[in-house]
């Protein structure tokens, strides 16, 4: 490949500058979990839904926006087994367990170069988890990773905060607010890091620093300096 062009060397050296910029009066790190710790595909759960007959379930859930059905489950709500039911409704199947698999289907791996980052940078920041999540998902999660790994990576953070277990969503700023007066913690002193803009528009504007975390980012490639 031979050695990297000039452009792009002074391109990657303009990165780590504004990334140590942004990084120099933080204090906490609060990370989202799915696309960000956690692969996942969204469009798997969309064909899947299509499987089961589901008619146009891009418009009823997405990276971008959802039908309520699911800012219930994620917040709490209903029960899993309302969840199910409700979509069991919208599709052709009557075995549960096949519209739980495609749900589950957006779930992929978890990366062990970000688990090692994570442990790399909580020697210098406290660092606070928080996900729009469902107890349906957190459970294949634990079951595709193991139950020692999914608790050796829980307690990597300082705390958890899932949407089903705090009764909050992104972009809610509560959502933020918790973390923020739980642990006094100052808008300005943390860094938040997501893949969904909403989510950052919504800790933008009580004042926390972002990133919005593009597809074809990795989580390591924002820590340059730290070594795994």
């Amino acid at each position: 490949m031979g050695p990297p062009k000039k452009g792009f060397t002074k391109l990657l050296n303009l990165f780590n500058y504004l990334q140590l910029c942004m990084m120099k009066n933080i204090k906490a790190i609060i990370l989202d979990l799915g696309a960000v710790i956690l692969n996942i595909n969204y469009q798997n759960a969309v064909d899947e839904f299509k499987k089961i007959g589901i008619k146009n379930p891009s418009s009823l859930y997405s990276k971008k926006q959802q039908n309520n059905l699911f800012n219930q489950i994620e917040k709490g709500e209903i029960s899993e087994e309302k969840f199910l039911s409700e979509l069991q409704k919208l599709s052709m199947v009557k075995d549960l367990k096949k519209i739980k698999f495609a749900w589950n289907s957006m779930i992929l791996d978890l990366p062990e170069s970000r688990i090692k980052l994570i442990k790399k940078i909580k020697h210098d920041y406290p660092i606070f988890l928080l996900s729009n999540t469902n107890s349906i998902h957190i459970a294949e999660f634990k079951k595709k990773i193991g139950d020692k790994r999914y608790n050796e990576f829980y307690n990597l953070f300082n705390k958890v905060y899932y949407s089903h277990k705090i009764g909050i969503r992104k972009p809610d700023v509560d959502a933020f607010q918790i973390i923020l007066k739980e642990n006094k913690l100052t808008p300005s002193e943390v860094f938040f890091i997501d893949d969904s803009p909403q989510h950052i528009n919504g800790a933008k504007s009580i004042g926390i620093k972002t990133h919005h975390l593009l597809d074809n980012e990795d989580l390591i490639n924002l820590f340059p300096d730290t070594t795994l």
